[in-house]
């Protein structure tokens, strides 16, 4: 690997018995490196603001902080782990030392990916890494081959979904630290599973945030909903902008992730010659050349602009992905969503079936809600450049009780829209949970350790829903009763109710991976029909050998469908209201008429003529 692709120049660095300790202070006239021992090493000037220093006197393990003209003594910017928190000091940490054995792994095509997003504190009873390592064998089982991981950069206290972070090199401490993230990146590459990581590069969390006393990592040219946004276009920015590059290179190159799904990257501002995620674009794809192995940006969007996920040597900002926000939310106004807030730009059946054809379901045209035309068209993107979800973190977490699909639909019509996910021509993503019918909210939680800043989250909660839920107050987000009521009832699938929608999901992802026409993300060879009066969407997905015809009833009727296709012989393979088909390979002849139940959505087979 080359120089400049393994070269760090922000923390400490340990190789081959030297360490090497790098910070930007551009405005510095003098930084120190205070070792918990007492030692104290001088750094010298690198230029571009940059200090560095070799010495013996670090080694894997130990604790240190930095100080800058004589002033208080602060923690690494770039610290690989705060084992005492974000106030506390820095430990250097040696992330070759870790053994892997994942050297048979290769990662998946992006079109193969089936994720599952997770969050470590939350998925398992003691909150770990080590903790999710248990239960790979029931992903393996369910039948997804990639989690996304919500932020794992080190937050004040122990709770905290993860957007909080202000060590973006710092692992967490609470879920076990970087050597604990690198034996779950092991442990699922020995089972084949790929591993996604949530990182955030348009803000910084507000407590333990030191990286103003550092340098002007900030600027005030632009705002985000969360606070200053992060310097990559004015003044001083090239030192912002080596320090996420090499942020960016660390999780692939140390950590062995295979794809990055960057947050909002709608409120990263760069008006700049070339955007930042240009930039992270064609240093991956060094990185990639180098190692072999292919890596992934995934991002988070709203503008629904394609110049997101436009090939960089296009004019684009080159992201292999992006998740589609709009499906979900015209999945959940069919379903009977109340059309309240952004929900009101969209129409049931009718957007959805868009959002089937094209991805976008406002791509230049007018947005009532916005109140201006909005988008642009992703005719050519392929069906591997966006994913879709019915539920995730964001769409549960932000209501105020928390409540997922499970308290707020039946059964029949969770099914259905399980079962757009996983019928749709794009990559799908399950939420923790799901896939056995978690009856337990997943509420938004935090562990501020400043007082004033936890009062004022509160106030933030209280108010953002005081038009809601009557007299109710929303939960508080300080509770360690919040966070333990967030965490996932495992015994459910004990519950005979809960294994059928396990099972319900697990046959439906085989069968997902069995058919052609449906695995291909081809966004070509796709049809959809809309009975807005009964309630029925019909989406026909066909490749040269086989034709596959899902229906999807969202009325609460008994429906009667006669389609061109039942002249010729096809077959039943799949129906969301008979647990028959839940069962390997259990087919019926097609009748001449169908009836499809209430709530329900049912998948025909045919081969090509």
């Amino acid at each position: 690997m080359s120089r400049s692709l393994n070269f760090n120049a922000f923390g400490v660095d340990i190789h081959t018995g030297q360490t090497t300790i790098g910070v930007w202070a551009p405005s510095s006239k003098e930084v120190r490196v205070h070792v918990e021992n007492g030692d104290v090493i001088d750094l010298k000037e690198a230029g571009f603001g940059f200090w560095s220093a070799n010495t013996e006197k670090i080694k894997d393990g130990t604790l240190y902080k930095v100080a800058l003209d004589q002033e208080s003594a602060l923690p690494d910017p770039a610290s690989r782990f705060q084992p005492q928190g974000v106030h506390g000091y820095s430990q250097a940490i040696d992330l070759s030392k870790h053994n892997w054995s994942d050297q048979q792994w290769h990662n998946l095509a992006l079109e193969d990916y089936l994720i599952y997003e997770l969050h470590v504190g939350t998925f398992t009873s003691d909150g770990t890494f080590d903790g999710v390592v248990g239960k790979l064998d029931h992903l393996i089982e369910l039948g997804v081959n990639a989690i996304e991981i919500m932020p794992v950069a080190q937050f004040p206290g122990e709770r905290n979904w993860g957007y909080d972070g202000v060590f973006p090199f710092a692992v967490q401490a609470s879920y076990g630290g970087p050597r604990a993230l690198q034996r779950l990146v092991d442990a699922c590459h020995r089972k084949g599973i790929a591993v996604i990581l949530d990182v955030v590069y348009n803000h910084v969390g507000p407590e333990g945030n030191y990286l103003e006393s550092y340098g002007p990592f900030f600027t005030d040219k632009y705002h985000t909903p969360w606070g200053k946004a992060i310097n990559v276009d004015d003044a001083y920015c090239d030192g912002v902008r080596q320090f996420i590059l090499e942020n960016m290179r660390m999780w692939f190159r140390d950590f062995h992730i295979d794809a990055l799904r960057l947050d909002a990257v709608h409120a990263i501002k760069d008006y700049g010659a070339k955007h930042i995620l240009a930039a992270m674009r064609e240093q991956l794809d060094e990185l990639s050349a180098v190692s072999g192995k292919p890596y992934y940006l995934i991002g988070e969007c709203d503008l629904n602009d394609v110049r997101y996920i436009t090939p960089v040597n296009e004019g684009g900002y080159g992201l292999h992905a992006q998740w589609i926000d709009e499906f979900h939310h015209a999945l959940r106004v069919t379903v009977g969503e109340p059309r309240n807030g952004y929900y009101a730009d969209f129409e049931p059946l009718i957007h959805l079936a868009k959002s089937f054809r094209d991805g976008y379901v406002y791509d230049g045209t007018y947005s009532p809600h916005r109140k201006k035309t909005f988008g642009n068209k992703a005719s050519e993107a392929s069906g591997s450049q966006f994913v879709v979800f019915s539920q995730n973190h964001d769409q549960i977490g932000n209501r105020m009780l928390g409540e997922r699909s499970s308290a707020l639909y039946s059964e029949g019509l969770q099914k259905v829209m399980a079962t757009a996910v996983l019928a749709s021509p794009y990559i799908p993503m399950l939420f923790m949970g799901e896939e056995y019918g978690e009856k337990k909210p997943f509420l938004y939680f935090v562990s501020h350790t400043d007082e004033e800043l936890a009062e004022a989250v509160r106030k933030g909660r209280r108010a953002e829903f005081k038009d809601f839920h009557g007299e109710e107050d929303a939960p508080d987000p300080m509770a360690v009763a919040t966070y333990e009521q967030s965490k996932l009832n495992w015994s459910a699938l004990d519950e005979s109710n809960h294994r059928e929608i396990f099972t319900f999901y697990k046959r439906l992802i085989q069968l997902r991976k069995k058919y052609e026409a449906w695995h291909r993300l081809d966004r070509k060879h796709i049809n959809v029909e809309v009975c807005s009066d009964s309630g029925v969407l019909l989406l026909n997905r066909w490749s040269d050998r086989e034709s596959l015809f899902f229906y999807f009833n969202f009325s609460d009727k008994i429906q009667e469908r006669k389609d061109h296709f039942l002249q010729y012989p096809s077959a039943k393979i799949f129906d969301t209201s008979d647990s028959r088909f839940f069962q390997n390979d259990f087919v019926i002849p097609s009748p001449p008429i169908l009836h499809l139940a209430p709530q329900s959505a049912s998948i025909y087979y045919q081969t090509s003529k």
